[in-house]
């Protein structure tokens, strides 16, 4: 069985990664992020705490983010696994995720770190475009990686494009800082639990793919 967990900045290819592994191996990819903007378009009062955070590219409080991951992982579908894009993102959400999923009978078996120069991590937020559906939210590049049929349209579900309210230069910058000071720990973390497979995320999607699957096992 494969439970992963995807860690990198944003921007770094975890989404589509996260697709690609899901596609090989027939079980759910889940984001964090798309988990929370879900809750803010269902216009909840929890969403609207959850957007106050996400606009100023702040993190989301811990314990609401917990939440919503636990409520997911007790779905049936991640029964035979499951790939964790965005969360944990510190050393106390790692923690508490090896709780949940102990709770569950499982644990986590291999860490994919996806490492990408800052510099390219603006690059590629600058120009990337996300369907407008949360129930598809798949990402583009304007530049790299644009839909193949109706320019601004999604090829998925023909939902519209849009430019997230966190990709703008300041919240990346910020955000940044972040993963800076919080998530880059975890690479400690799993290294010390031997999981760790640390990935040149700065190539094509296609390159990235290729070393992901080799490092995992996945034919």
């Amino acid at each position: 069985m494969y439970n992963i967990l995807i860690i990198g900045p944003q921007g770094s290819g975890k989404g589509t990664q996260s697709r690609k592994i899901s596609e090989r191996l027939a079980i759910p990819a889940i984001s964090s992020g798309n988990l929370l903007r879900a809750e803010v378009e269902r216009g909840t009062g929890l969403g609207g705490r959850i957007s106050s955070y996400i606009e100023k590219g702040d993190r989301v409080p811990s314990d609401v983010v917990d939440q919503v991951i636990a409520a997911r992982l007790a779905e049936d579908d991640t029964v035979r696994g499951v790939i964790l894009d965005g969360y944990p993102r510190t050393v106390d959400q790692a923690e508490r995720l090896q709780v949940i999923m102990g709770d569950l009978g499982r644990q986590i078996t291999h860490v994919v770190y996806l490492d990408v120069p800052d510099s390219e991590v603006v690059k590629r937020l600058a120009g990337r475009r996300v369907c407008s559906n949360s129930h598809c939210a798949v990402n583009y590049h304007a530049e790299y990686n644009p839909p193949k049929g109706k320019p601004h349209v999604c090829d998925v579900c023909g939902g519209q494009l849009v430019q997230r309210i966190d990709d703008h230069p300041e919240a990346i910058r910020h955000r940044l800082e972040l993963f800076h000071r919080d998530t880059e720990p975890l690479v400690s973390y799993y290294r010390r639990q031997d999981i760790l497979h640390e990935i040149d995320g700065a190539g094509s999607i296609d390159e990235v793919g290729v070393a992901v699957s080799k490092a995992l096992g996945i034919p």
